[in-house]
């Protein structure tokens, strides 16, 4: 039986950059997300699980049409009253999104009606991912484009934290922060995503045309506090040097990026 919080809120666990790294991530990652869907005037674009509305805002100030899916109602509602309270702000040539109540795994649109397709940081909440990503592909007109992009929890800064809990409290007799961990999968996910379970899911479904990886370090033990500590020039150097080097090693990175289109 399919079991589903149909006015889940999501206030309590959007991240608020209050962070560094943090900051950074979820900019990169909004940042490389939307680029690779790249909104432009004319196109037509669906956001699957769009929660508040705020990637779908983003991609209609491009200039393209914007479709916003959610399943939660209570989501939903917010991201519609996000939208009119800054209709006024936007030029008369942005067409707001379009908010839907609608689940990933059966949308409720037409094949090939869209040019590009997003899924940020929610398919680990899907119960049935690898349907979810087919519908996306048959959404998709041929030639168009599907990105996802989901937390990573065999990431270097999930593996190290692990291995050292592990020593502290078996080896050292030492205690462990109680608790949900980062590296532990939250309760509300049904997937724990890595590199291989991301590809091989998306490929069924997909060519896949690029994987990327975003940030590296991201919850390691005192790296938070120590890069808040440092000057903001060093930080940041800090933070695009390790990102440089999750792009090339997604296996490793905090995020995974993948791109795709749709399988003839």
């Amino acid at each position: 039986m399919r079991v589903v919080d149909l006015d889940r809120d999501m206030r309590d666990v959007i991240p608020t950059g209050t962070t560094r790294d943090s900051e950074f991530l979820f900019d990169r990652m909004t940042a490389r997300t939307l680029g690779l869907a790249g909104p432009a005037p004319g196109m037509q674009i669906l956001d699957v699980a769009s929660g508040f509305g705020q990637d779908a805002a983003a991609m209609a100030e491009q200039g393209a049409w914007v479709v916003a899916a959610e399943p939660s109602a209570r989501m939903s509602a917010l991201a519609g009253m996000r939208g009119e309270n800054s209709a006024g702000a936007h030029p008369l040539h942005v067409r707001q999104p379009l908010h839907v109540r609608g689940w990933a795994d059966d949308l409720p649109f037409a094949s090939r009606s869209f040019d590009a397709v997003i899924c940020k940081g929610a398919i680990d909440h899907f119960d049935r991912p690898t349907r979810a990503i087919a519908e996306m592909a048959r959404v998709t007109r041929i030639g168009g484009r599907v990105v996802l992009a989901i937390a990573n929890f065999d990431s270097l800064s999930c593996r190290w934290a692990r291995g050292w809990d592990t020593v502290k409290e078996q080896w050292l007799g030492l205690p462990v922060r109680r608790g949900r961990r980062h590296y532990d999968v939250p309760q509300d996910h049904f997937t724990r995503y890595a590199f291989d379970l991301m590809r091989e899911q998306a490929s069924e479904a997909l060519e896949v045309e690029c994987v990327e990886g975003i940030s590296l370090a991201w919850g390691l033990p005192g790296w938070t506090r120590n890069v808040d500590r440092l000057p903001a020039t060093i930080a940041a150097s800090c933070l695009e040097g390790l990102d440089w080097v999750a792009r090339r090693v997604p296996s490793l990175s905090d995020v995974i990026v993948l791109a795709g289109s749709p399988r003839v």
